[in-house]
């Protein structure tokens, strides 16, 4: 067999990260940090390790922003912007993974990712091995010789082009080395290289095809004619320049050899543990690494203790049913994401020595009863792993579930919210504590998975539910210390039950509404697509971004905002932009929402009505948002689009499940901005709110210098959305974006709050400091937010962390305070002997159904509750309303 020939594949890392950044969607992991252009980078670089089999891998990166280039043209690359930091953060994160993935990676301080790329192609083609390099930037294709390759990145972030010196002559006519010159005559934009003012790339290939470089065009200029002699005689000293510094430099000084980049593959468990940081899942999938990082052992883990397994099914009910009284823990295990739909495997029991198993489908033994008795026994404690999923399992089979006295997976949320891996294998590697085998390793996944044997299962089980004893201790013990356990104790474990019995209430829903409601759109879903092809004056499909490119540019004659590898950006930012050039760039706007809406939720929603009940049974999550915000899931009922109208009308469909009772629904005004102005005490905010201003055209007062009459919409709107900027921790890109106006403009706009709002600059100064010195910040509530990279020494993630110092104690204490009034609201319903139902928490509002005799007390009692909530330095306001469905009460 022939030896495998070296291949080496060569990375540019900054061209493929900013190409990922803007070809992927916003996508951020629990800790609220931006992870889009590492997740885009990554599926890129997996593709290439599949299809090129290298044998050798390097990501190269510009080492800085100043290179040798500069030497002789200081204007190089001077028109670019400054990194948005939702990017620059995650340069660290892609070195990390990459360090994960055993790949190296290269910079050199004067010298660019390309100079490093061509230095190392000039090597390998010198030892004879192979090359191919990778990149967004076509200066590239200069190195493509019968040894190296270029692949360039198209649509999307993982489609290539690939260039052979062949197929650069069929694409441009030229040869590789031609390259340099073609950027010499028609300049490049992205670098601000010059070129020849009034040469583009048509003109340009024309010389080169007849002159071949751009000294000889130069040499030659007398034959040319009128506009195009003037220009270049003009701008030949810039031509000469454009081709130098388009030139990619051979000779870098690298203190590195080919030796240095040999790729002998990853550490499965290192990959996979790098993975969940990130929260990569899919990608820990992909790679079939779910079991890989289970299986490290902390260094002087303890040994497990040894335990007896019994199963019911050869022992008997009798002595699982004696042992009962000295239960420390319990574990229910199910297959299935949704809770509601989960079907159950079976139930462990750690008592002492023993540990007891029961196969789920042996609950309907009569003799089961006891045990049943014992799980919905308020006085009998109950320690677990994930109470809440439990409670709703059980609830299939008409079990109840009482005396929930301590969740291992609910207080490992409190003490790290960003915990990669809230596993109970991940929390006793946590502690130190020996693991145990991996759900995937005992049964499989997706479609391989299956039920082992029962003494397999069994055993299984009965190690997990050891381990909930051997971390609950431990786990209890740092709450403590940690001045969490009244966050614990007092709303969090309350509080899931809570959640659990609104999710088993369900909320009613008129699916013949929704029905109705789908007709229509899709009526004007059918006009809007008419009206459109008649404006277009052609019919083309909508949904393609390259007809639709067509029509608008080549067709209508719309001006290019924005273009991709692949041809013209359709985005929604760009057809925002466009919107006042024609009026069928609004129209095709309100499609793409309307088509969303039918699609993702009339269609979506009518799956999730459950025909015995006619009721959607949602689920809540506690554990997901590093903020203390909860998640819906199955469906998320928070994520109902209501700022346009169409989006509004779904909540019509929305609706009590008795004759004759209302939908009330309570919203918190401005809840963040609230929590702001106790938490800075800034004075002016403070006045807004205890004088019942407007606090955005308080804002735009102070911020534009203007009395309250002087107020615009425009302003109102430039200062509602710095407001709201403020609390997320918004940078000059952000907001930028946001508003249509410029970098520039957005920081001189964020400063001038600031100068207006000095008391909000104070707040986030002290904040970042006290974070530094502590490591962590808290909301009002000591709900804890762990910052591990506040003091790194690397700027991107410092800023990110300082930015999670801001802003987490608004958020988590928005977060607590709207968690406090649910567990109190759900007091004065029992207190007062109600009937009304608490539904729904979405974001800041509740929704309740009320019976019509009690709607007068539910109008004044929600509110007080909600208002009375915590105790700030300015009021906290709930506004109520009312009606025969949830759009009503808006």
């Amino acid at each position: 067999m022939s030896e495998k020939k070296d291949k080496l594949v060569l990375i540019d890392g900054n061209s493929i990260i900013f190409r990922a950044f803007y070809a992927i969607p916003p996508l951020t992991n629990s800790s609220g940090l931006n992870t889009n252009a590492v997740f885009g980078f990554t599926t890129m670089l997996l593709k290439l390790l599949e299809e090129e089999q290298p044998t050798h891998v390097l990501v190269a990166f510009d080492a800085g922003k100043v290179t040798f280039r500069h030497e002789g043209y200081a204007e190089y690359k001077g028109g670019r912007q400054k990194t948005p930091p939702e990017l620059s953060e995650q340069f660290p994160l892609l070195k990390q993974l990459l360090q994960a993935f055993s790949i190296p990676q290269f910079e050199l301080a004067g010298y660019e990712a390309d100079d490093i790329i061509g230095t190392l192609t000039k090597v390998a083609e010198d030892q004879g091995k192979t090359a191919v390099v990778i990149s967004g930037d076509k200066d590239m294709l200069q190195l493509t010789s019968d040894n190296v390759s270029v692949c360039i990145t198209r649509k999307g972030i993982t489609e290539v082009e690939r260039y052979t010196p062949a197929a650069v002559h069929e694409k441009y006519g030229l040869v590789p080395a031609q390259i340099v010159d073609l950027k010499g005559l028609m300049g490049d934009a992205s670098d601000n290289i010059p070129g020849v003012a009034g040469v583009g790339e048509k003109t340009a290939l024309k010389l080169l095809h007849e002159y071949g470089t751009v000294e000889e065009v130069l040499a030659r200029v007398t034959e040319l004619k009128g506009k195009l002699r003037e220009n270049i005689e003009t701008h030949s000293d810039d031509a000469r320049m454009s081709k130098q510094l388009a030139t990619i430099f051979r000779e870098v000084p690298l203190s590195h050899t080919l030796d240095d980049i040999v790729w002998q593959g990853y550490d499965a468990a290192t990959l996979a543990a790098a993975l969940r940081k990130l929260e990569f899942k899919s990608l820990v999938e992909r790679l079939d690494l779910s079991g890989a990082d289970q299986s490290i052992q902390a260094e002087g883990a303890e040994q497990p203790p040894s335990y007896e397994v019994l199963n019911v099914n050869q022992t008997g009910w009798d002595p699982l049913v004696a042992a009962l009284p000295q239960v420390e823990a319990m574990l229910l295990e199910a297959v299935g994401d949704n809770p509601h739909q989960s079907v159950g495997i079976g139930i462990a029991l750690a008592a002492g020595s023993q540990i007891y198993v029961i196969p789920y489908e042996s609950l309907a033994d009569v003799r089961a009863k006891p045990f049943i008795e014992w799980l919905e026994d308020a006085n009998a404690s109950k320690i677990s792993y994930d109470l809440h999923r439990t409670e709703l399992i059980l609830a299939q089979s008409q079990i109840g579930l009482k005396g929930q006295a301590y969740d291992v997976q609910l207080a490992a949320y409190l003490l790290d919210p960003t915990e990669a891996d809230p596993s109970l294998n991940g929390l006793l590697y946590k502690q130190g504590l020996a693991s145990i085998s991996s759900d995937e390793a005992v049964y499989g996944k997706g479609a391989k998975f299956q039920i082992p044997d029962e003494d397999k299962l069994s055993a299984h089980l009965a190690a997990k539910v050891d381990a909930i004893r051997r971390i609950y201790p431990q786990q209890a013990e740092q709450l403590e210390k940690l001045n969490m356990h009244r966050l614990y104790y007092d709303l969090e474990q309350p509080l899931s039950q809570i959640l659990a019995g609104m999710e088993k209430q369900g909320i009613s829903v008129n699916a013949s509404a929704l029905e109705e409601l789908g007709v229509t759109f899709g009526q004007r879903i059918e006009e809007m697509m008419q009206e459109i092809h008649r404006l277009a004056g052609v019919e083309f499909n909508i949904g393609s971004p390259k007809q639709l490119g067509e029509v608008l540019f080549d067709k209508l004659g719309l001006p290019v905002v924005k273009k991709t590898k692949t041809g013209y950006s359709t985005d929604a930012e760009v057809l925002e932009k466009l919107e006042p050039y024609h009026e069928i760039v609004r129209l095709i706007l309100q499609y793409r929402q309307l088509t969303k809406l039918q699609s993702t939720y009339i269609e979506g929603l009518l799956k999730e009505v459950r025909t015995e009940s006619g009721k959607i049974h949602t689920y809540y999550r506690q554990t997901i948002a590093a903020t203390g915000r909860l998640s819906s899931q199955f469906p998320n009922l928070q994520n109902i689009p209501i700022r346009m109208e169409e989006g509004r009308q779904i909540r019509k469909a929305f609706v009590p499940s008795e004759q004759g009772w209302r939908i009330l629904a309570a919203d918190y005004s401005q809840i963040e901005l609230r929590v702001l102005a106790h938490i800075s005490g800034d004075e002016g905010l403070k006045e807004a709110f205890l004088k019942k201003m407007d606090v955005h055209t308080k804002t735009a007062m102070d911020v534009f210098g203007v009395s309250a009459e002087q107020v615009d919409s425009n302003m109102r709107r430039q200062a509602k959305a710095v407001n709201f900027g403020i609390v997320y921790g918004i940078s000059d890109y952000g907001l930028s974006q946001n508003l249509n106006i410029t970098r520039k403009e957005a920081a001189t706009f964020i400063e001038q709050y600031f100068a207006a709002f000095p008391g909000v600059r104070r707040y986030m100064d002290t904040i970042v400091e006290q974070a530094k010195q502590d490591g962590y910040v808290t909301t009002l509530l000591e709900r804890r937010r762990q910052l591990p990279e506040i003091n790194a020494s690397n700027f991107n993630l410092r800023s990110f962390a300082e930015r999670t110092a801001m802003n987490t104690p608004i958020q988590g204490t928005a977060a607590d305070i709207i968690k406090l009034a649910m567990i109190h609201m759900d007091d004065a319903l029992k207190e007062h002997g109600l009937r009304s139902r608490m539904l729904l928490q979405v974001h800041d509002e509740l929704v309740f159904e009320v019976p019509e005799e009690e709607l007068e007390q539910m109008e004044k009692l929600v509110p007080e509750v909600m208002s009375a909530a915590l105790q700030l330095d300015v009021p906290l306001v709930a506004d109520v309303s009312v009606g025969s469905n949830w759009y009503e009460a808006k």
